[in-house]
């Protein structure tokens, strides 16, 4: 059972989580670089600053990829008590593997809530966040089961749904299922910048894919770089498509253009 926690980072989802365990009676305590952010989440009852002298079951590491590596480096010495280290990142090998190198991996466990937000920071914390969401949970060559359990744990109280994946299947498979469509919504959000186009001339549907390039750009450039290879290898799949379709209009290919997109329908019909 998880009695105590620490967060460090008070942002979407380290707020998020914060308000959630405190909620189901877990005694939170926090840090964040931006010291409003802890006095808020203390005038609202929700976390105590954290001082590193309180006994911990669980530290979890809210803040961008590159940031929660150094933690680790710099962090690992006082983590001796705790039963689980996780993280929230968006990739899972350098994290994985940074918890080897630090001698915690038998107590680390790397987590990824798929329920992010373009918003950012405390203000855009709430509960309910995790409600239904799916989270990956990518141990370490050296996880001890007790580990495991307490991820399984900190995510199921909170209402997520865990999934066990090895690290490096995680970090393939979102750069396909998430870390391309950000790209995506990002490449298109510049080229519509670049004609002239702002957001209130698009149409629902327009609005709807450029919804993601209004998140955070220091994070996705972090992400970006710590999956580069997988990453590199999905854009350039899109890029092939993307040529295909210009090639076709540019021939006026109208059987061209359906196969297409009647292509692209059928995976829209036929996936869940």
């Amino acid at each position: 059972m998880i009695e105590s926690a620490a967060i460090l980072g008070l942002g979407l989802i380290g707020g998020s989580l914060a308000r959630d365990l405190a909620a189901k009676g877990v005694h939170v305590f926090a840090g964040d670089r931006d010291e409003a952010a802890v006095r808020a989440a203390a005038a609202q009852g929700i976390a105590q600053p954290l001082t590193w002298n309180e006994p911990l079951d669980v530290v979890v590491l809210a803040v961008p990829v590159v940031a929660a590596r150094q933690l680790l480096r710099e962090l690992a010495g006082r983590m001796e008590g705790v039963r689980l280290v996780t993280d929230v990142g968006s990739t899972k090998r350098s994290i994985v593997d940074t918890a080897e190198q630090m001698g915690i991996g038998d107590r680390f466990v790397g987590s990824h809530p798929l329920a992010g937000d373009h918003r950012s920071g405390w203000d855009a914390s709430r509960t309910g966040l995790f409600e239904g969401a799916p989270v990956y949970l990518s141990p370490t060559r050296s996880t001890e089961s007790d580990a495991l359990e307490l991820a399984r744990e900190l995510w199921t109280v909170v209402g997520a749904v865990p999934e066990v994946m090895d690290a490096a299947d995680h970090d393939r498979r979102l750069a396909w299922a998430s870390h391309l469509p950000q790209a995506a919504s990002t490449a298109l959000a510049r080229a519509l910048a670049e004609a002239g186009i702002a957001r209130s001339d698009l149409g629902p549907g327009g609005r709807d894919v450029t919804r993601l390039a209004g998140s955070s750009p220091e994070m996705w450039a972090d992400i970006l770089v710590d999956n580069a290879d997988e990453v590199s290898t999905a854009l350039a799949s899109m890029a092939a498509h993307l040529s295909a379709t210009r090639d076709a209009v540019a021939s006026s290919d109208r059987d061209r253009l359906r196969a297409l997109w009647a292509a692209a329908n059928q995976w829209h019909q036929e996936s869940p």
